[in-house]
């Protein structure tokens, strides 16, 4: 069947509200190389949107998901209780950048962290409001758009969208926003829209993902820890992008000395199995009665096992060092094109970003960013755009990708943006 015949199916059993990107279809991965139904080499920078930081099957995972497949694939964690559940929150209570004794609990996806943290900063505090940021985003839920800070397409014709959830500005100085406009805006909040006193949590993106790979300050994270301490509000780091070494450090929190309260996880931490994570401190996390947390796929015994295996892999291989090796190279590659649409490049290890605008105008251009994503899967390689405008392009290949290969993805990407 030819490729125009799947995608004329594609079009008529699925709805236009699934955005698709490329017009092939894969037909088979292994760690950061895909190939189409024609045969055709694509070197991945996507990593399924960030979810494959130890790359497409990796060995150790594929080989701990196929033991746990002989054994047994669900019971529901609340009926029938499962070591490896047990192990991996365990490991992660060690792992996770929160002051103090930590316990987790587990989810199927990024949202559904999300709006359970939202959960456990209500149930602990008593209160209702949360406080989020402009180019935020956290999930497609009802709750967690109203907790996005982006329209389209996210948003647009879905509402109305729960009540007391907030927008702050988020530090940008490329859109002008300085880290005491950030906090003024939060100011402006408590005298115009919900007092402190009824905020159960302030959420936050240590690197905003869907917002543009922008990276908080420290004396921003520094000042939001003194607000929440000072008005007994929950901070919570949404680290579903950043974490898992992506960002040169297990989770993108640990670059700063002030520490959230409650952490949420997913993306990478499965390894390419649905899998997401709330953490955080015990006392907090307590807080809900029991029956209050869960769900039937909650924490599958399948992708719990290969997340087992991603820790390890991420250990063994070194990933957060060479996260960080794999992005100095790639903003020094992309720096020494000297291309005068390049407004910035920024990020933390291999969580890094390119920005676009207009040469002329000094404009975000979306229209660059698509050229060179549409040029770059042209020529074989596969990148993804953000940003509020949608100025952006972001690297998020698997750390696991051969130094050879990440070299020849650069070349590509230089010789587009050369020209």
């Amino acid at each position: 069947m030819s490729i125009s015949e799947v995608q004329q199916r594609r079009l008529d059993a699925t709805p236009r509200g699934v955005g698709v990107m490329c017009d092939f279809f894969t037909v088979k991965a292994e760690n950061a190389t895909l190939w189409d139904q024609n045969g055709r080499e694509y070197i991945d920078f996507t990593a399924g949107i960030a979810v494959l930081n130890t790359g497409h099957r990796h060995p150790k995972v594929m080989a701990a998901v196929r033991e746990q497949l002989e054994c047994f694939t669900h019971t529901a964690f609340q009926v029938l209780p499962y070591e490896n559940y047990i192990a991996l929150a365990e490991r992660l209570n060690t792992l996770v950048p929160v002051a103090g004794k930590a316990k987790t609990t587990f989810f199927s996806t990024g949202a559904e962290a999300v709006e359970n943290a939202v959960k456990i900063a209500r149930a602990a505090t008593g209160r209702p409001g949360v406080i989020t940021f402009t180019g935020a985003f956290h999930g497609r839920t009802l709750l967690t758009m109203a907790l996005t800070g982006k329209v389209t397409p996210y948003k647009t014709g879905f509402g109305p969208f729960p009540g007391s959830v907030f927008h702050a500005r988020y530090p940008n100085l490329h859109q002008g926003v300085s880290v005491d406009d950030a906090l003024q805006s939060l100011d402006d909040i408590f005298h115009c829209d919900i007092a402190p006193q009824q905020v159960a949590a302030i959420l936050f993106e240590p690197i905003q993902g869907e917002g543009g790979f922008n990276v908080a300050p420290a004396e921003f994270v520094t000042a939001l820890r003194k607000l929440c301490d000072q008005h007994g509000i929950l901070l919570i780091a949404d680290e579903i992008q950043s974490g898992f070494a992506r960002t040169g450090k297990m989770f993108a929190s640990d670059w700063y000395d002030a520490k959230p309260d409650l952490v949420t996880m997913a993306k990478s931490l499965g390894g390419g199995f649905p899998l997401s994570a709330v953490a955080g401190r015990a006392e907090v996390m307590d807080a809900p009665l029991p029956g209050g947390l869960g769900g039937t796929y909650a924490g599958s015994p399948v992708a719990i096992a290969a997340s087992c295996a991603v820790l390890e892999v991420i250990a063994e291989e070194k990933l957060c060092e060479r996260a960080i090796q794999l992005g100095a190279e790639l903003m020094e590659s992309v720096k020494s094109c000297h291309n005068p649409a390049v407004a910035d490049v920024r990020g933390r290890g291999s969580m890094v970003a390119v920005e676009f605008n207009d040469p002329l105008s000094g404009k975000p251009s979306a229209e660059i960013a698509r050229s060179v994503q549409k040029r770059a899967l042209d020529a074989g390689l596969i990148l993804l755009t953000c940003g509020t405008h949608g100025n952006v392009i972001r690297f998020l290949y698997p750390l696991t990708i051969p130094l050879e290969q990440f070299r020849e993805g650069l070349s590509r990407l230089a010789t587009i943006l050369k020209s």
